[in-house]
């Protein structure tokens, strides 16, 4: 089967899309299947090919100013119109609601070609980086003003923005992932929770679930023992859609109480700057480690170095760093929010605490660390709750949609006009 994904987002940025992608395209590949993958480009570290069976197709971008690991991609319709001619593809998996998988849904619809689309991200919920001060860096100024103005605090910069009281920008990201996803012949979710999120968003195509899945022979633990000094850690990207800094603010209360404790936070994007910041204020710099970017063949070893899995995100789709985390056995702490909840089972392999609530996640976290028998019994939840996202089982299910799609041929859609930054262009 001859299968053509669409992303703004792939290697060599690292992301949980970017690495699903690579792993589904893998496995599958060495299973019989070709791919190839429209994606932007991002210069260093660029390739065209990830081995047998998987070509990459590279699209011109810019950047978001306000988050420059984002790639603005600029599509070319006669370049898309030559890979699909050249290419022949049996399917199309669009992965991301941005520029190029609105191309790629319309090319779809043009040459008739079934199509998928994978639910990876709310971007409605990364509407932030559209905001004027964001966009026009004025976020950076206010944080330089902090630095010798110790009155002014991070929180404060919202406050600069009152023009999105009625969530506008939230609302049109909204609606235009949602007109290319109502397009596909199915749409896959990475979890039950988001399945819901997704019919109350008021999609009615058809929703298949499959976990994005792990390799668990890498990612892999042992009923973990709590240590005297315990270790604290978050991972992923560092961005103000992450909450990050409820997750400072919490670690302080931590320490008050356990005071050998410590934060390691694994990663790097926009809020980096400020986190440290915030680190100072609280006074708890000497006890939060920041590493910054680590490579993704790294982290396996670095997971069973720690204790505690801390996350206050409330916009995971799945949560793979959070899955990463419970299939090397570490108990987990995050929120009642979207998919978190079927990572970290509430009170078996960890808590689930409310949106944003710094006290009751550092209490639930205080709870665990300082209870041996619950921490160990948490840690063996945490291993058995990772094995129903083995990775080869997930390809399986993916394998068998992929060939159940690919049956319907020719297939006639209307052709949607669709919402788009500039003039439609057609293939």
């Amino acid at each position: 089967m001859r299968i053509l994904y669409f992303s703004d987002t792939f290697l060599p940025k690292v992301d949980g899309v970017a690495i699903s992608m690579r792993n589904f395209a893998d496995l599958l590949a060495k299973r019989g299947h070709t791919f190839a993958i429209c994606c932007p480009k991002y210069g260093e570290g660029d390739f065209d090919s990830l081995g047998d069976g998987i070509r990459v197709e590279r699209f011109r971008s810019g950047y978001l100013p306000s988050y420059p690991d984002i790639k603005v991609v600029l599509p070319s319709p006669t370049k898309i119109k030559r890979i699909i001619k050249e290419f022949e593809p049996d399917l199309v998996h669009i992965h991301t609601p941005g520029l190029l998988g609105l191309y790629g849904i319309n090319a779809t619809e043009k040459y008739g070609i079934p199509t998928i689309g994978t639910y990876h991200t709310l971007m409605s919920e990364q509407e932030m980086y559209l905001s004027f001060y964001r966009l026009l860096k004025l976020d950076k100024l206010f944080l330089r003003v902090s630095k010798s103005n110790k009155k002014l605090k991070m929180k404060d910069l919202g406050k600069i923005e009152k023009f999105d009281k009625f969530n506008i920008r939230k609302k049109i990201i909204l609606k235009i992932s949602n007109n290319i996803y109502e397009r596909c012949d199915l749409i896959i979710s990475p979890s039950h929770l988001i399945e819901k999120q997704l019919r109350e968003f008021g999609l009615k195509t058809k929703i298949a679930v499959i976990s994005n899945g792990l390799d668990l022979t890498s990612f892999k633990g042992s009923i973990k023992q709590l240590g005297s000094a315990p270790k604290l850690l978050h991972v992923g990207r560092i961005s103000y859609e992450k909450n990050c800094d409820v997750i400072l603010n919490s670690f302080k209360l931590i320490h008050d109480e356990i005071p050998d404790s410590t934060l390691t936070i694994i990663g790097d994007g926009p809020a980096l700057p400020s986190l440290k910041v915030q680190a100072q204020n609280l006074g708890v710099e000497n006890f939060v480690t920041f590493t910054g970017f680590i490579k993704r063949e790294q982290l396996p070893e670095e997971y069973p170095k720690y204790d505690l899995f801390l996350t206050a995100s409330t916009m995971e789709t799945q949560g793979l760093v959070i899955l990463e985390s419970v299939a090397c056995g570490l108990p987990a702490v995050g929120v009642d929010s979207f998919a978190i909840p079927e990572l970290i089972h509430d009170g078996k392999n960890g808590y689930i605490a409310k949106p944003f609530d710094i006290k009751g996640i550092a209490e639930k976290a205080i709870s665990i660390l300082k209870d041996p028998v619950l921490y160990e019994k948490f840690s063996k939840e945490s291993l058995k709750i990772s094995k129903s996202h083995e990775m080869n089982s997930c390809v399986d299910k993916m394998e068998e949609v992929y060939k159940t799609i690919a049956s319907v041929k020719n297939k006639k859609k209307e052709i949607h006009l669709s919402i788009c930054f500039f003039p439609f262009q057609t293939l």
